[in-house]
């Protein structure tokens, strides 16, 4: 099964938040979606490095052309460090041009767990479906190398910096976030024993995935609840 459908993707906007895998599941769904049919911008709310092999469009008139020449689109203005920003114009500008507008719509410095600041993420108005992305990647490693915020991490888990990341603690502040509408479990692949044992204890659906290897729930790992 296509993870866009796993995923329960609808028409409109979805926004990818957390760590440890969101660029990678953003240029997928893209991909997925393109190769279904459908037309699809990418954008982001924080900054981005640009989807590798995807055009790039700085304006509404420029998305529309390229759009019509095939393939997802990423929209946005050129910031530092190479990378991409927010478009100038709000994303209501790209909807009527698009079925699916994929948002990345936090910032996690490439690190596989995150506790989010009062002003993170941010969410685009009219989301529909907000997926929470983990890495399984950062469980039983110490906050203080593994987290994105480790001194929110510490506060909602009850833990010191030094102290490992383990699943229940990174249960316990998803759980106290209350982020997303449904939650991922990246890099599987280097860590399944713990991504399982995680996903168990999330009330929310939870899909496990190793991304990289095009790998999620029907290829073998296990979700616990759904």
């Amino acid at each position: 099964m296509e993870l866009f459908r796993l995923l329960d993707i609808s028409p409109g906007i979805t926004a990818l938040i957390g760590s440890g895998g969101k660029s990678t599941l953003l240029s997928l769904l893209a991909r997925e979606l393109a190769e279904a049919g459908e037309q699809v911008l990418c954008a982001t709310t924080t900054h981005i490095f640009p989807p590798a092999g995807m055009p790039l469009a700085d304006s509404p008139a420029a998305a529309e052309q390229a759009l019509c020449r095939g393939g997802p689109v990423c929209v946005g203005v050129w910031a530092a460090e190479g990378k991409l920003g927010p478009p100038r114009e709000p994303l209501e500008a790209y909807r009527g041009m698009c079925r699916y507008l994929l948002v990345e719509a936090d910032g996690s410095r490439r690190l596989p767990l995150k506790a989010h600041a009062p002003y993170e993420p941010v969410i685009p108005p009219g989301t529909g479906r907000t997926i929470l992305v983990a890495g399984a990647a950062g469980l039983y490693r110490p906050v203080r190398k593994a987290v994105h915020r480790p001194e929110i991490f510490c506060s909602l888990a009850g833990c010191a910096p030094e102290d490992l990341a383990t699943p229940e603690r990174a249960a316990r502040v998803m759980e106290a976030e209350g982020l997303g509408d449904l939650v991922l479990i990246n890099q599987a692949d280097a860590a399944e024993a713990a991504a399982r044992e995680l996903a168990a204890l999330l009330r929310e659906k939870t899909v496990v995935a190793a991304l990289n290897k095009g790998e999620w729930n029907h290829a073998g790992f296990d979700s616990g609840r759904r």
